[in-house]
This record gives structure tokens, C-alpha cells and sequence, in this order.
């Protein structure tokens, strides 16, 4: 919607293509950062095989501790087959940036963390879930050199990053031990649907700007509508046309999602916006019989 307001010549058709290779770049990034941590693990196994081959080696490098680089979450990512065929398909890969692997492995191995999970006395399928579940939230996620690295490779993939790290979480927290491959890999869409969703969202939302305009400046009061954040805007017409086109689709829920895409997309203030601007809305809007929801649970919603 921003990139459709803002951009000289863009129509639906450019901005519909934009939204659906936006939707594949992502699940493109999810693969992305799960062959990182495979590439850090082969960094680090390759950091092993050079110290046993030191003119002097130590007792250390020829009795390497190679707890990290056999983690059994990590074998089962290697075994997957629908992580292979994705990249068979797509072929990812860091070896263009060795200095991301290289960073991310020396901050691993500065942790509490990571020492505590080579040190202890046994090994087991839990402990390798959790430390690569604690990479991705404690490390990845915090990861700026990662960050700035990604936004030079594609513009849409700065934006997903911490979703697309708990979506990795989540992928791993469904893995069990007594599965080679771990377990299955998330689709790109939950739901079949979802992607006429989108469509609809973004089709509704251009088509019928002008009204949704006018609402919001009724509900400011007339307030000037040049004052409001341009994201506050677009969150606001956005969940103006969820909550009128899609029926099943509790008011509540519309209101509670775009109070947090504002979080990450608008100002620190944008949250008590939103929620005050939609409530007052939607409220005229159920009164006017516009916003009208049926489903199990949904008729007669307050």
C-alpha cells in the first residue's frame, strides 16, 4: 500500500505481483537463515580440521570437543527433504558472505550459553533444541552486521527478519528426536486461502481509499488528515477493509492485529491511535450495518 501511494506509475497489477513476490521472498528468507546456522556448524567443523593440522597440534585440537558441529537439530535440517528440494529449486547459500559466518560463530562461542552446552556431562536431543532455539532469539535476532547484509541482498526481506526467526523457532520446537528429517518444514501459506486473502486486502483497500478517508477524518474529529503518519493511514484503511470485507473475521481480532502491526511499522505512539480510531470506526460502522459478521461465535459480535 505504501509502495502503490508513493511510487509514480504503480497500478494493482504492479502492486499484486509486488505482494505475491514479497510472500515468496520471505518464505525465501526462511530458508535462507536456516542454511546459516548450517553454514556456521560447517565453519566450525572446518575450524577443527585446520587446528589438527598444526605442525604442533595440541591435545585439544586432536581430541576436538564436536558436540556444536554434530547437533542432532541440525543433521535432521541437513536430512530434510522438503528443506533439500526447496533448495534444489532455489539454491541458497553464504559462501559470498563468510565474514556473517564467521562473526555469528565467534559471538556463539562468547556465551554463557554455548560453553555451558559443550561442558555438559551428557549430551541430549533437548539440549541441541534449545541451544539453537537461543542462537536464533538470543544472537541472530540481535545480529546487525546480518541485518544491514540482508537489506543490501533484497529490500523485502529487511523488514521479516524476527518473523522469519520465529517462524525457524517454532519449525524446530515440532522436531523429535525418533524423526530422521526432524519433522516437516512450514508451508509458505498455512491456509489455501490465505493468499486470496491478500489479494482481497490489498484489491479492496486501493479500490476504496476514498471512503476509507473519509471515516478516518470523521472519526479525528476532521482533524487535518496531512497530520496523521502516512503508516498510521494506510494500518487504518487497511483494517477499515478487513473488517467490512472479510465476514468471518471477529472485529476484535482485525483491531488487535493491525494495533500490532503498528509496533513495528509506525511511531511509539501509533498503538493507542489505531486502537482508539478503529474502535470509534468500527462502531459506526456495525451501527450503519456495514460491518456485519456471521460465523460460529460472530453473530450479534459486540
Amino acid at each position: 500500500m505504501y509502495s502503490f501511494q508513493k511510487v509514480e506509475g504503480k497500478t494493482y497489477t504492479s502492486s499484486e505481483k509486488d505482494l505475491l513476490h514479497s510472500i515468496e521472498k520471505s518464505y525465501e528468507l526462511y530458508h535462507l537463515l536456516m542454511v546459516l546456522m548450517i553454514d556456521v556448524a560447517d565453519f566450525a567443523s572446518s575450524r577443527i580440521d585446520q587446528a589438527k593440522q598444526k605442525q604442533i597440534p595440541t591435545q585439544e585440537d586432536l581430541n576436538p570437543n564436536t558436540r556444536f558441529i554434530e547437533n542432532t537439530i541440525l543433521d535432521q535440517l541437513r536430512n530434510n527433504d522438503g528443506f533439500n528440494k526447496f533448495l534444489s529449486r532455489c539454491p541458497l547459500s553464504w559462501i559470498q558472505n563468510p565474514e556473517i559466518v564467521r562473526n555469528l560463530y565467534l559471538l556463539i562461542l562468547d556465551t554463557d550459553l554455548y560453553c555451558e552446552y559443550m561442558s555438559a556431562v551428557d549430551s541430549s536431543y533437548n539440549n541441541d533444541k534449545k541451544l539453537i532455539e537461543r542462537i536464533y532469539l538470543d544472537l541472530v535476532m540481535n545480529y546487525e552486521d546480518l541485518y544491514l547484509n540482508l537489506e543490501e541482498q533484497s529490500i523485502f526481506w529487511i523488514n521479516d527478519v524476527d518473523f522469519v526467526i520465529k517462524m525457524i523457532v517454532k519449525t524446530f520446537k515440532k522436531f523429535s528426536a525418533d524423526n530422521p528429517q526432524g519433522g516437516l518444514l512450514l508451508p509458505m501459506l498455512k491456509e489455501k486461502d490465505d493468499l486470496a486473502y491478500s489479494k482481497k486486502l490489498l484489491r479492496t483497500t486501493i479500490k476504496n481509499e476514498k471512503e476509507y478517508l473519509e471515516l478516518i477524518k470523521a472519526a479525528a474529529n476532521n482533524w487535518d488528515l496531512e497530520r496523521i503518519a502516512v503508516t498510521d493511514s494506510l494500518i487504518l484503511q487497511l483494517a477499515i477493509s478487513e473488517a467490512i470485507e472479510f465476514k468471518s473475521i471477529p472485529s476484535k481480532v482485525t483491531i488487535n492485529e493491525y494495533i500490532e502491526i503498528s509496533k513495528i511499522y509506525s511511531t511509539q505512539k501509533s498503538s493507542q491511535f489505531i486502537n482508539g480510531m478503529l474502535d470509534n470506526i468500527f462502531t459506526r460502522l456495525k451501527a450503519e450495518g456495514k460491518i456485519v459478521k456471521t460465523g460460529r461465535g460472530l453473530i450479534g459480535e459486540v
